[in-house]
């Protein structure tokens, strides 16, 4: 080839674009980003509509019902679910893959701006829009105590010093804080006194906002000097306040001490936050959208270490979650595996070459394939994760196949006596274009996952251009590279050419083998197809899931109380949890957040909790994290606590198993959703089954009756005003000292409002200053409140969700369809949707299954191309159904599981089983032109590249041995892709040199019979055209 020959003639100018190649490599990869995943934008956003005070049906009718209808129409949406609450409206919108989330926003917008004035309700807060980002979630979880300071003085520090000092990071978005105490003033006004002198709320918040106030009042000339002139009324102490007067209905004043107290004090606790059963804060942080991960969370921990420094024993910080942590040990467990899988391929090449300068010469196209990798990948705008870098250790092993080739041809050449220089032409010339053919059918393998849509194929496009990428530079290698240093340095001594008859042994035992085969035809055929039907016989054993599940050695545990249980004893069930936890050897840190739904959340539910553990490292631990969770789901029996325990194992950490019902009427949801949760109950391997109906909270309704409350000139809303103030207090108002500023919080005395006959005798004064006690015209009721109606797509539906321990997804969901359709009767107008992580599996099987449908036709045109023949690429084509035989023995007895990574590991396999059979029939075709007969050309073709074939072979199974292993953190994403290619390669080593010889003699037998028929030629006439 004319590459061949350039570089040859040229090796300096070789050498030096090699060399700047490399150069352009190392800074190639220090600009890299370092990530767990591929940067995957979901095309999600969320539509959040508040409206206070209504009821859940009042808001799916109000709201939900005509946003839904309205966003139906923007292009591109894929699907809608909705929740709808008290006071607040959820519209989830899923777009297809590839639509731009910027545009699809904007439409969003737009539709909402068309019903927000005309259709939806006035006093209704307005549409707020968020794209859904990863970014949101946190990278960095810290837990910060303190035995020297309070839990207030400890937040304040923490807001006044930590938390900016943080936030100035590069790369820090936000830190969002969790737990601690907040001072305010409050003022707990007594109702004897407020009725004794005809004193309302409202009166006395007004009072206190006009006077808290510093007033520019002009400027005034004094002398040659300007002054300014401003009125001081901020509050300087309590004692300011105490003193206001407050007007009273007879016309006089009262000093506001007389009316109540006035203290400083904390708000109402809404959270507690702990690190080990220690009271603390938590501290949530955030990168900014395309920060490095691994690059912010290194800084943010040096910080750290610093301000624990600087308080000298004064905090207690500890690192309850860093996500840089499992991310940095995965990257360098790939890394780790690409350089012992390339250590292991030269060594194989050492043991065939048996000469140090051949295999140096081959060693060196690993690294140089690797660096030019980084090149391409930084322009290409990729990230350095666990996919990319899978991809680049599924490729170690295979960037030294087309440098074999070459060399060993150029080896042969010079066994044979040729000069170094005539030997490195010959010997790449010759193999060129079936190398730049093999190289092709691996590369058009993957070119169909880069048209498939779904998460799955997103997030293995990475590795589809790695590989493709690093195919590419090593095809660029062994074309230039190798041949200019074989022409200077390739040596062969004599007793390498003992060493090449000692080969020939092998050779000759190989050659009786294949000429028995040849003889035996039809049984060996027989005996492929028995094997090939009891391997598709093991895939009901294997099982079927979306991706593999990792360790990432951290867990959560939600809980959840009757509703209404108050926040102390929600505070009691999460520290017999910790108690448990403390016992646990494998458990590092623990931090707890009792009164939040899970760690994102902002806002209290009492009943609720979350606590997040952090294990220690994996090689210091026996047990898994799921082995771990199910030891304390057999320790962890509270009474009437439900516990839910979650782990972020792969793309999303909600449970996989997540099936909807769906239909309109609520209470018929309700009932069937039961049924089938508790058919669900028998199933083995699911835990934690559990329906999205939760009970609703208890609630004191306050029922007015207008006609009455009208007659004493009050509404609902002066009512609604005067309650809110009475029980939760009122801020109009800040308390200012030293430059920060606390809330002055006006409420009732606690003793005034601690039972409903209390709060039923609460006086409403009315416009002409009379009380009105609220019995008077109002009824008070104890109530449920309502529960969240959920909808898919425009119509209600509930929701079963469970979690797998110890089984696979793909059984677990035909065994719960079988009994939800046996035992489970539905009304009209009612059905069961198998969706969640079931959905995408699906989705992702047969997206990838059309793509590898795509990949075998692309492979076969490539080697039709080369050929230019019709049936010769068919000869190895065979290969790739027969190698599935491979593929699912090393599934069943390596235990693995059928998922995405192992379905793009067959796709691989696709392109590389085909390399080798290119090699072979190019030869033979090449023979068979020499003049040697059919069965001579066959014999000999495989004879003589029966060396190259092993040697390929083995580099590319024992480069990616490591994958398949699956030793060390991360390694679950790649290693069933690991595992497939080294199972599907080896078995189909031995199809090469066997199966693809025996199938190239049936066909070009049955094309000369066929032609024979066909054009009447003689046999042999036709032999030699085919």
């Amino acid at each position: 080839m004319k590459l061949s020959d350039f570089s040859i003639r040229r090796s300096v100018t070789t050498t030096m674009l090699i060399l700047l190649v490399i150069i352009f490599g190392f800074v190639s990869l220090s600009r890299l980003n370092i990530d767990l995943f591929p940067d995957i934008v979901f095309p999600g956003a969320v539509i959040m509509t508040s409206y206070t005070g209504v009821g859940s049906e009042e808001i799916e009718n109000l709201i939900t019902e005509p946003i839904e209808s309205s966003i139906s129409t923007v292009e591109g949406v894929k699907s809608i679910d909705s929740t709808s609450a008290m006071g607040q409206s959820s519209v989830m919108v899923e777009f297809e893959w590839g639509r731009d989330m910027d545009f699809a926003v904007q439409d969003l917008r737009e539709q909402i701006d068309l019903i927000s004035s005309s259709v939806l309700p006035d006093d209704a807060d307005e549409s707020l829009i968020f794209k859904f980002d990863p970014s949101m979630f946190p990278i960095m979880l810290y837990g910060v105590g303190s035995q020297e300071m309070e839990l207030a003085d400890l937040k304040q520090e923490i807001e006044d010093v930590i938390q900016p000092r943080l936030e100035r990071l590069p790369g820090v978005a936000q830190v969002n804080l969790r737990g601690g105490r907040d001072r305010e003033i409050i003022i707990s006004l007594k109702r004897d006194r407020l009725n004794h002198y005809g004193v309302d709320f409202d009166t006395v918040n007004g009072i206190l906002a006009r006077e808290n106030v510093n007033v520019s009042a002009g400027e005034i000339v004094r002398g040659n000097k300007n002054l300014l002139l401003r009125t001081m009324g901020k509050f300087k102490t309590l004692d300011d306040i105490r003193k206001i007067n407050i007007p009273v209905a007879n016309g006089g004043l009262v000093k506001l001490s007389d009316l109540g107290q006035v203290k400083d004090g904390f708000e109402d606790v809404e959270t507690i936050a702990r690190t080990n059963q220690a009271r603390s804060m938590g501290l949530l942080i955030q990168k900014q959208t395309d920060a490095n991960t691994v690059e912010v969370c290194n800084t943010i921990r040096e910080e750290m270490e610093e301000i624990e420094q600087e308080y000298d024993g004064q905090l207690n910080i500890a690192l309850s979650m860093d996500q840089a942590e499992f991310i940095q040990k995965s990257i360098n467990n790939v890394a780790q595996n690409a350089v012992i899988g390339g250590l292991l391929a030269v060594i194989i090449l050492l043991l065939f070459l048996r000469n140090i300068r051949s295999t140096i010469v081959i060693s060196t196209a690993i690294p140089i394939s690797v660096i030019g990798t980084f090149v391409m990948m930084y322009f290409a705008n990729l990230n350095l994760n666990v996919i990319s870098l899978g991809g680049l250790a599924l490729g170690v092993g295979m960037l030294v196949d087309n440098a074999i080739v070459v060399l060993e041809n150029i080896y042969r050449y010079r066994s044979l006596g040729k000069s170094k220089m005539e030997a490195a032409h010959k010997g790449s010339t010759e193999v060129g274009m079936a190398i730049v053919a093999s190289t092709l059918t691996t590369l058009a393998v993957f070119l169909p996952i880069l048209f498939t849509e779904g998460l799955a194929a997103r997030l293995f496009r990475d590795l589809a251009f790695t590989v493709g990428f690093s195919l590419t530079a090593s095809l660029l290698v062994a074309l230039t590279w190798i041949p200019m240093l074989s022409s200077k340095i390739l040596k062969v001594k004599a007793k390498e050419l003992a060493g090449q008859q000692q080969d020939s042994r092998v050779g000759k035992i190989y050659r009786s083998l294949l000429s028995s085969a040849l003889k035996h035809r039809w049984v060996i055929v027989a005996i492929l197809i028995v094997a090939l039907v009891a391997s598709l016989a093991l895939v009901p054993l294997i099982g079927f899931e979306f991706m593999p599940s990792s360790d990432r050695g951290s867990f959560t545990i939600n809980y959840d109380l009757p509703v209404g249980t108050t926040l102390s004893e929600s505070d009691k069930v999460a520290k017999k949890v910790e108690s448990v936890l403390k016992e646990i050897p494998e458990v590092d840190n623990i931090f707890t957040n009792v009164g939040a739904e899970d760690m994102m959340s902002t806002s209290g539910s009492s009943h609720t909790g979350s606590i997040n553990v952090s294990l220690v490292d994996s090689d210091q631990r026996e047990c898994s994290t799921q082995e771990v969770i199910e030891e304390l789901r057999g320790k962890l029996e509270i009474p009437d606590v439900k516990l839910i325990f979650s782990v972020q194992s792969g793309m999303s950490s909600g449970k996989p198993v997540s099936i909807k019902l769906k239909g309109d009427d609520l209470d018929v949801l309700r009932e069937y959703s039961t049924l089938a949760a508790a058919e669900m109950e028998k199933i083995e391997g699911l835990r934690e089954i559990e329906d999205s109906f939760q009970e609703g909270r208890p609630e004191l309704q306050i029922a007015i009756d207008r006609s009455l409350a009208s007659q004493f000139n009050l509404n609902a809303s002066q009512v609604a005003n005067t309650l809110r103030t009475a029980v939760d207090g009122d801020v109009t108002t800040e308390y200012e000292v030293a430059g920060d500023e606390y809330d002055i919080r006006v409420k009732l005395a606690e003793s005034d409002i601690d039972s409903i006959t209390k709060l039923a005798n609460l006086n409403i004064i009315t416009s002409n200053g009379t009380q009105v006690p609220l019995q008077r015209f109002a009824k008070l009721n104890t109530a449920q409140g309502p529960n969240e109606i959920l909808r898919s797509d425009e119509q209600r539906y509930a929701e079963i969700t469970a979690d797998l321990y110890n089984t696979d997804l793909g059984s677990v969901m035909e065994e719960i369809r079988e009994r939800l359709n046996n035992n489970i009767t539905l009304p009209d107008g009612y059905e069961f949707s198998f969706e969640g992580e079931y959905e995408d599996m699906q989705e992702s099987f047969g997206s990838l299954g059309m793509a590898m449908i795509l990949a075998i036709l692309l492979v076969y045109m490539v080697m039709a191309s080369q050929f230019e023949s019709l049936i010769h690429p068919f000869v190895i084509m065979f290969t790739i159904p027969l190698a599935l035989i491979g593929v699912l023995f090393g599934l069943y007895i390596s235990k693995s599981i059928l998922s995405v990574a192992s379905l793009i590991g067959v796709i691989t396999l696709v392109g590389i089983v085909v390399n080798n059979g290119i090699v072979l029939v190019d030869y033979i075709n090449t023979l068979r032109a020499s003049g040697q007969t059919k069965i001579e050309a066959i014999i000999e073709a495989g004879v003589t590249r029966i060396r190259p074939i092993m040697m390929t072979a083995l580099t590319t199974i024992l480069g990616m041995l490591p994958l398949a292993l699956g030793i060390g953190d991360g390694a679950e994403f790649s290693q069933p892709m690991g595992i497939v290619i080294v199972s599907g390669l080896s078995f189909a080593t031995l199809l090469t040199l066997f199966i693809v010889p025996i199938f190239y003699s049936l066909m070009t037998d049955l094309a000369n019979i066929v032609m024979t028929k066909v054009k009447g030629r003689n046999s042999s006439e036709s032999a030699e055209n085919i």
